[in-house]
């Protein structure tokens, strides 16, 4: 059966993570989505992110980050500053529904591609440009990378161990946290627009998608505690700051995560670890009071779970409907019952990496797939095969390659 955007064509311009991110889900979601990527190495993250092992445990030649970003696209390799290039990259935008791209600003300009150029060609294409600061401000100009975002946005100063405190410091959110929210909300304004294109206007746009934005408003209910309040988020490890008890506490062999979303949940979680009295004393009888005395609770529950093994612990917690879990490695999460019921991890056929697991998309229609498992693209391997479908013959492919506008 069909994905949802079967009928949608989008030009994957982009490279590294957000943008590629983007186009992947689109992919997933059915559309046909075209790579395009230079003649000379392609995407940079083909080169990042560790050597993706075969069968035999001998580098295949990708790596784990091309191959987690470009699942179902098609590769075309063209040199965006060639002439021929360019005109073929036109020719492609003329029949395409969407654009994703990743440029430094105002550098698709300089090879007549940027969203006033090709609107003319296009005036249904939605053009959606994924950029560190956006199209404005006196940053707009300046390149960024993840860590800056997650410094520049405030996240850091809520990641960590707060000062005083043995190891004190910020930690970095181990995953490209700002390039996937970034992705996430290039794929909700790119249905949007759309939705009004073809529900309402008949017209394309131009969608300006900032990682420093969408990281500020990720966190938004964060930053909301500090515009109510005017107190700033502190550095709280494993701890949150709106809710007790929400952290991890150590039992006698290894930890585990809990998180009390109600003062019922409390009530029960008091009764379960033989904290008479507590529920109802008035520092902890309600969420706020909790949080204004964790200094005093918390080492309390520390104190009881100590003596608690992890399983057992969990199991218990489960049977009383109190939120727990164990803090897993990633050996930990593929082989849960929960997690291969969900169908979460899958493989597929590569032509050099041989049969490769990976994350499947985690959305689930009711009447449409999600994710055909198509291979992520060899470096230009569907050069020939997209531009014999604009309509170049043998002797048009071999002129264009001859003269280095294409791989």
């Amino acid at each position: 059966m069909a994905g949802t955007l079967g009928h949608i064509k989008v030009l994957d311009f982009s490279r590294v993570f957000a943008g590629p991110w983007a186009a992947q889900m689109l992919a997933d979601f059915g559309a046909e989505v075209i790579k395009v990527e230079h003649v000379k190495g392609g995407d940079d993250v083909r080169r990042m992110g560790v050597p993706h092992l075969g069968a035999d445990g001998e580098p295949t030649g990708e790596t784990s980050s091309f191959l987690a970003m470009n699942r179902g696209k098609r590769s075309v390799a063209l040199d965006l500053k060639h002439p021929e290039g360019q005109a073929l990259a036109k020719r492609l935008i003329a029949e395409a529904d969407v654009l994703i791209e990743n440029f430094k600003t105002g550098t698709l300009a300089r090879f007549g591609l940027d969203y006033a150029a090709v609107a003319e060609i296009n005036p249904r294409l939605i053009y959606c440009s994924i950029t560190g600061f956006g199209q404005t401000g006196p940053m707009a100009h300046l390149p960024g990378y993840d860590p800056i975002f997650q410094a520049m946005s405030g996240l850091l100063s809520m990641t960590g161990t707060d000062d005083g405190q043995p190891g004190a410091g910020p930690a970095l959110v181990g995953y490209s946290i700002s390039d996937i929210t970034a992705g996430q909300y290039a794929v909700s304004a790119i249905l949007a627009a759309l939705n009004h294109r073809d529900a309402v206007s008949g017209e394309g746009q131009f969608i300006d998608i900032a990682l420093l934005d969408t990281q500020i408003h990720a966190a938004s209910h964060m930053a909301m505690n500090y515009l109510s309040s005017g107190r700033l988020p502190r550095r709280n490890g494993t701890a949150s700051q709106i809710t007790c008890p929400w952290q991890a506490f150590d039992c006698a062999d290894r930890p585990i995560m809990i998180a009390i979303g109600n003062d019922p949940q409390f009530s029960r979680f008091c009764e379960y670890l033989g904290l008479d009295g507590v529920a109802t004393d008035p520092r902890f009888a309600t969420n706020l009071a909790r949080v204004t005395h964790a200094d005093t609770l918390v080492p309390m529950i520390a104190a009881k779970l100590s003596e608690k093994q992890a399983d057992s612990c969990y199991a218990e917690l489960e049977a009383i409907g109190i939120p727990a879990g164990p803090l897993n490695s990633f050996e930990d999460v593929f082989a849960l019952e929960q997690v291969k019921e969900r169908e979460l991890l899958k493989a597929l056929d590569h032509p050099n990496a041989g049969r490769v697991r990976y994350v499947g998309n985690p959305v689930r229609f009711s009447k449409t797939t999600a994710d055909d498992g198509r291979h992520p693209p060899l470096h230009g391997e569907h050069t020939d095969e997209v531009l014999r479908e604009l309509g170049l013959g043998l002797d048009d492919l071999a002129a264009v390659r001859a003269a280095g506008a294409v791989k």
